[in-house]
C-alpha cells in the first residue's frame, strides 16, 4: 500500500457533523473544537520529529513550582508495543493494537522536599492536554487509555512506586474505521460539550437543577 492510500482519512467527520455536534458559545480557536479522540488509528509510522515535537511540547506545559512531574514511557516497536498490549484490556486492544506508539503517562508523587506533592497529577493532566493539542496541529490523532491493569503494568515496566501510572495514550495518523467492530462504529463522532452554564460558578458554588 502506498503511503497516499495508507493515509487515506475516511473516518473523518465532513465539517457539517462537527459542527453539529460542537458549537462553541465564544469565539474560540477552531483548532480547540475540532480536535476530537478517535479510536480508528492508521498503522503508518509516526516519525522521529513528529513523535519528538509532540512531547517537547509537553515538556513546556505548566506545573507547580516548575516540579514537571510527569514522565512517557514510549512503545513503538513491535517488542515494546507487545509489552504494553499485555495489560491494555482486551475491550481496548481492539482499537489501541492499530496505534503505531503507546505512551504510558506517568507522574513522580514527592516534591522537591522528598514530601508528597499534592499537584502531580493535576500537572500530569495538563501535559495530556498539551500532547492531544499539539498532536492535532501535526494532523495527528490521539486517544487516552484508563482501562488497563495498572499493577501489571507498574510490574512489566519496572515502575517504582513513587510514581503513579495515569493513562495509555495512544497517537498515530486517524484511519479507516472499517478496522473497527461494529459496536465502535457508530461512536466514531465527535462529541459535545456541557454548557458554560453548567459549569462556571461565580462567587460560590451551589448545585444547580
Amino acid at each position: 500500500m502506498s503511503k497516499s492510500e495508507s493515509s487515506v482519512n475516511v473516518s473523518e467527520p465532513s465539517p457539517i457533523v462537527v459542527e453539529q455536534a460542537r458549537q462553541p458559545d465564544y469565539p474560540v480557536h477552531a483548532h480547540f473544537v475540532n480536535r476530537w479522540s478517535s479510536r480508528a488509528f492508521d498503522r503508518r509510522i509516526v516519525e522521529d520529529e513528529e513523535l519528538y515535537t509532540v512531547l517537547e511540547a509537553a515538556r513546556w506545559a505548566p506545573s507547580s513550582s516548575n516540579g514537571q512531574p510527569w514522565r512517557f514511557i514510549v512503545a513503538r516497536t513491535e517488542e515494546e508495543r507487545a509489552r504494553f498490549a499485555t495489560f491494555i484490556r482486551p475491550g481496548n486492544r481492539v482499537w489501541s493494537d492499530h496505534a503505531p506508539v503507546l505512551v504510558l503517562l506517568i507522574s513522580y508523587t514527592l516534591n522537591a522536599h522528598g514530601e508528597p506533592s499534592g499537584s502531580h497529577a493535576f500537572d500530569a493532566g495538563t501535559a495530556w492536554g498539551t500532547i492531544a493539542s499539539q498532536a492535532a496541529l501535526l494532523g495527528l490523532n490521539t486517544r487516552a487509555i484508563g482501562g488497563f491493569d495498572h499493577d501489571l503494568a507498574r510490574e512489566t515496566l519496572q515502575i517504582p512506586e513513587e510514581y503513579v501510572l495515569h493513562a495509555v495514550i495512544a497517537l498515530g495518523y486517524r484511519g479507516n474505521i472499517s478496522l473497527l467492530p461494529e459496536s465502535l462504529k457508530e461512536r466514531e463522532v465527535p462529541t459535545g460539550r456541557r454548557s458554560l452554564n453548567e459549569l462556571v460558578y461565580e462567587g460560590v458554588f451551589r448545585i444547580k437543577e
